[in-house]
């Protein structure tokens, strides 16, 4: 962890763990959402934050998919089919 933290720093670490999301961009214009939206008062306190703060936890969790080999061969164009 200290090798990974000397070389990128935190922000580094962040970036190679959010370059692993389905939606990087969406999960971060929500948490910046969230944080902002911490601070501006509002009618009915915390039922916006909630809602803020769980569809960044579920952007959050959406990983990339994981292509199969046969698709990367595909792609690669290094099919054995001919």
């Amino acid at each position: 962890m200290i090798g990974k933290m000397a070389r990128g720093g935190l922000v580094g670490i962040i970036l190679r763990w959010a370059s692993s999301l389905r939606f990087p961009f969406v999960f971060g214009l929500l948490a910046v959402l969230f944080v902002l939206d911490l601070f501006i008062p509002d009618v009915i306190p915390f039922v916006d934050e909630i809602i803020i703060g769980l569809l960044t936890v579920l952007m959050g969790s959406l990983r990339k998919r994981a292509v199969p080999e046969e698709d990367e061969k595909r792609r690669d164009g290094n099919s054995s089919q001919t």
